[in-house]
């Protein structure tokens, strides 16, 4: 489920990134919010 997530968020900041249309800083959000996610499985001892 924690995977799909990542995926997805991560999948939306690319989409950001290569379209003109950003609506601002939330996908950024995404982005950090993805990391967090991916960092806390790591601390957690669980692979990617």
């Amino acid at each position: 489920m924690l995977e799909t997530i990542i995926v997805v968020l991560l999948l939306l900041w690319v989409l950001g990134l290569v379209s003109s249309y950003t609506m601002g800083g939330f996908i950024h959000l995404l982005l950090i919010i993805a990391l967090i996610a991916i960092v806390l499985r790591v601390i957690q001892g669980r692979r990617l």
